[in-house]
């Protein structure tokens, strides 16, 4: 029987001699690597995280002792340490979420993969123990360098560093990257941190050689050890930690067991707030990963394991089309410079990285900044285009509505892998955007119903100079192009059965243009007169809709964001408002969390499918 499979329950892990410890790590690699091959995930992170893993479930005792992810990409590892080895079904429906679950296991605590937000998590519940006079427990979080540049998790070190007695471990999962090496400040100050190690070594090497050295020999290292403090902030300046209140501990080779263990007692029985900086490397033990310098495979399809080369190719993406066509802009206005939050390369700015270094800029896992930063650019003369992923725009509404919006900021957002993203579950689907964005005053959106439409949508929205643009696409790959019957004030004619009055009119948003179509089909084959429509922007809503709709018996509206306050509400609202009597039907995702699964699985659940909408619109 394998070390693995032996271990059904942290418990089990702390019987184990530390002589097993290593053979157990190479199992869990093994196991990850064959097992995410075909299923695919995140491989890197957990990789990298296997014997920092082992030694926070050997040294504390989860769930009485709460330990917090943030993200939870690295969290396969906590997965099959407490129990859970299937992973036939990984991120697949009915089958392990591929973050953290509480339906899974009382192990898991914190659900959000939202980045930065551990710190937080982890004080509200150390300093809820300490209210309730619950001694004896502990909390840990878990943050990578890349979510330690958050805006939001040095809010809460203010907060936590200024409680000395709280029982709570910080450990900084330091492997210089977020999707790609970590960008700022921080990450220059930690990168010092890693290449002073020796510090402590010289030290340790001067107590002893000094000893020997008679009479004024342990005179000298006292005084070199009085000086402590002061050298290390020089040689290797931790004290902005310990400035802030907070014990450090550190840096720690995160793949040595026994000193990870060793570092995480020490900060167990310390009795306040301490943070353990330990050393990982994405990747480990997997060369097609450790050698990726994308990303080191910190999300992958399904791929050969032994090639670590994907098996199915895909084809031509929503994102290659904005990436394409963002360099091209570049090379026609150079007052055109483009932003994103720690992920150049999964939204499509890399091309334009490396043809305009000097007009890109990755502000680290910082949403908020990125629109704040993008008006004052804006404000500048310049036109920021703010690419990150649909479900990320969620922390940034206040700034898009107060910094880019009141101010008549001229801001592109690109939303990437919006609407309904699939197999990484209810936090990261992007179907919260068409609501946020419904409500901003002057904000204009496009929702491109193909790939050639992104080029045009993209280079409308920044020819915009008095208003925010946000242009908002799904995952995945293409579909063919759909053409337009003809064009009238801005509104695209998709299907026309003839001139007059129709029974039905389908209002398409974005990718949905596709399912609208099918849908029309149907019903024209049971004798309905349908006319499908794409109003191209969504947002502010076209006051010719109100004429379209007065030509119809009625109206429906397809988007994939929540149908309440979504465009479809809108759209309702502005054909009352115009004083259409006409019926506006809106047909959008249910206001839930929404389960993982495949695309198609998801809207099939959410009633999103041919067959669904056509029952509904007889």
């Amino acid at each position: 029987m394998s070390l693995l499979a032996q271990i059904a329950s942290p418990q089990d892990l702390k019987r184990l001699p530390e002589s097993d410890l290593p053979a157990l790590a190479q199992e869990i690699r093994e196991f990850l690597v064959e097992s995410v091959a075909r299923t695919g995930g995140h491989l890197g992170p957990n990789l990298g995280v296997v014997e920092l893993t082992m030694a926070l479930h050997r040294v504390f005792d989860s769930p009485s002792d709460t330990i917090v992810f943030d993200t939870g990409h690295q969290s396969y590892v906590h997965k099959l340490l407490t129990g859970r080895q299937d992973f036939s079904g990984l991120r697949q429906q009915g089958g392990l979420s591929g973050y953290p679950s509480r339906a899974e296991s009382e192990h898991d605590v914190v659900e959000s993969s939202h980045a930065s937000s551990s710190l937080s998590w982890a004080h509200g519940i150390a300093q809820g123990r300490t209210v309730r006079a619950e001694r004896g427990r502990h909390t840990v979080a878990i943050i990578g360098d890349g979510a330690l540049t958050g805006g939001m998790a040095w809010e809460a070190l203010n907060n936590i560093a200024a409680e000395s007695d709280l029982p709570l471990v910080i450990v900084v999962n330091d492997n210089e990257r977020s999707y790609a090496p970590t960008k700022g400040g921080l990450a220059d100050h930690l990168a010092t941190l890693r290449t002073t190690r020796g510090y402590e070594r010289f030290l340790d090497w001067g107590k002893h050689t000094l000893a020997r050295t008679p009479l004024v020999g342990g005179a000298m290292y006292e005084t070199l050890h009085g000086m402590k403090k002061g050298i290390k902030d020089i040689v290797a300046p931790q004290g902005m930690f310990e400035d802030l209140g907070l014990k450090y501990l550190g840096p720690v080779d995160g793949h040595d067991i026994p000193s990870v263990e060793a570092a995480l007692r020490k900060a167990k029985s310390f009795g306040g707030p301490v943070l353990v900086h330990v050393i990982t490397q994405k990747g480990r033990g997997y060369d097609h990963a450790v050698n990726d310098e994308a990303d080191q495979f910190h999300g992958i399809g399904v791929i050969n394991p032994e090639t670590g080369l994907p098996l199915e190719l895909a084809g031509r993406s929503w994102t290659d089309e904005f990436s394409d066509a963002m360099v091209q802009i570049g090379e026609e206005r150079p007052d055109v410079v483009a932003l994103t939050a720690a992920m150049m390369m999964p939204v499509g700015l890399q091309p334009f990285a490396q043809h305009f270094p000097e007009r890109t800029f990755d502000v680290g896992i910082a949403e908020q900044h990125a629109l704040t930063m993008s008006a004052g650019l804006a404000y500048a003369g310049l036109h920021p285009v703010v690419a990150v992923y649909a479900t990320f725009l969620n922390r940034a509404f206040d700034q898009l509505l107060m910094d880019c919006a009141l101010h008549r900021a001229g801001v592109t957002v690109v939303l990437d892998r919006s609407g309904v993203t699939g197999p990484d579950g209810a936090s990261h689907h992007g179907m919260w955007d068409l609501a946020m964005c419904a409500v901003v005053p002057g904000l204009h959106l496009a929702a491109p119903r193909d790939g050639q439409h992104v080029p045009t949508a993209l280079r409308e929205a920044v020819a915009i100079a008095d208003a925010p643009s946000v242009i908002r696409y799904p995952k995945g790959t293409v579909g063919a192009p759909i053409e337009a019957v003809r064009t009238v004030d801005g509104v695209d004619v998709i299907v026309e059965p003839d001139d007059g009055e129709v029974d039905l009119l389908l209002v398409g948003i974005g990718s949905m243009v596709s399912l609208a179509i099918e849908v029309a089909a149907k019903l024209a084959a049971e004798g309905q007169r349908v006319r499908v429509i794409d109003p191209v922007w969504a947002l502010p809503v076209n006051p010719a809709l109100a004429g379209w709709a007065a030509g119809a018996g009625k109206v429906a509206v397809i988007e994939d964001g929540v149908g309440a306050g979504g465009v479809g509400s809108r759209i309702a609202y502005a054909v009352a408002e115009a004083g259409c009597p006409t019926a506006v039907h809106c047909h959008g995702l249910p206001t839930a969390f929404l389960d993982h699964g495949s695309r198609s699985q998801v809207l099939e659940a959410a009633g999103l499918t041919v067959n669904a909408l056509v029952d509904r619109l007889r």
